[in-house]
Formats: C-alpha cells, sequence, structure tokens
C-alpha cells in the first residue's frame, strides 16, 4: 500500500437506552508498516480551537492503539478481551475512561485494510455504551470508493 492514504473512521454508540449514535470521519493520512506494526497518521481539526490533535493509530492481529496529542491527550488502548483504564485530558480537564475490547478484526488486502472494533465504554468506572469503531485504510487514488 502507498504512504499517501485516505482514513474512513465510523464510530458507532448504543447507550442503555438503546439510542445509537454514528459518527463518520474521512481524512487524507500517512500509512507506514514497520516491524510487525502498522500505523496510520493524521492531524484533526477541532471546532473553536485554532490548534490540531495529532492522531497516532497503530495496529498488529489484536491490539489497536489510539494516541492523540495536541488539543486533547490520550492514549486509548484496545486490547482483545482485556480491561484498559486511561484518562483523557481535555482542555475543559480529565476524564477517566475503562475500554473493555470484545474484539479486534483485522483485514488486509493489496489496496485496502478494514479494521473493526467492538467495546464497552466506561467513565468514572460507569458504563456509558457499546461501541463499535470500523476504520478503512486506502490509497489515495482509491478515494472514489469512499464516497
Amino acid at each position: 500500500m502507498t504512504q499517501d492514504v485516505l482514513l474512513s473512521i465510523r464510530g458507532l454508540q448504543f447507550d442503555a437506552e438503546a439510542d445509537s449514535g454514528t459518527l463518520e470521519t474521512i481524512t487524507p493520512a500517512e500509512y507506514f508498516q514497520k516491524n510487525s506494526q502498522h500505523y496510520v497518521i493524521y492531524d484533526e481539526a477541532m471546532e473553536g480551537f485554532h490548534d490540531s490533535t495529532k492522531n497516532i493509530i497503530k495496529w498488529n492481529d489484536s491490539t489497536l492503539d489510539l494516541t492523540k496529542r495536541g488539543v486533547v491527550n490520550v492514549h486509548m488502548i484496545f486490547e482483545e478481551n482485556k480491561k484498559n483504564m486511561t484518562e483523557y485530558k481535555t482542555p475543559f480537564g480529565s476524564i477517566l475512561i475503562g475500554i473493555d475490547t470484545h474484539g479486534v478484526n483485522v483485514k488486509e488486502e493489496e489496496e485496502r485494510i478494514s479494521i473493526q472494533v467492538d467495546y464497552a465504554l466506561e467513565i468514572n468506572y460507569e458504563h456509558l455504551a457499546e461501541c463499535k469503531i470500523n476504520m478503512d485504510v486506502r490509497p489515495k487514488k482509491e478515494a472514489a470508493r469512499f464516497l
């Protein structure tokens, strides 16, 4: 796969009342592979702030790490069948979050990488929602397939 890619991230949450919310982002990114790890790096603009947040996504067969540095700061680890706790730092304060990952599924093709993560999200030790993240990484030349 080429270094210049488009990254599609679609998140879905189901809360206790069975309401769901979906958020989708498509952004240019850089992709590379080092040893047995895959990386995607992109900048995220945040509404109301002049500075951006650098996002680094790293994964292998059963683990996905997401690191955000900038306006918000967090290191989230999605490790299959494991619960991880982390502090999500925002300009408005910090939040303790728990990530109880049920599964990480990675599918690699020649010109596409698809990742699905299923997890339960906790805020300050209380269950907030069941969540699903779907990521799709493709070369920029494949942009028409995203739209």
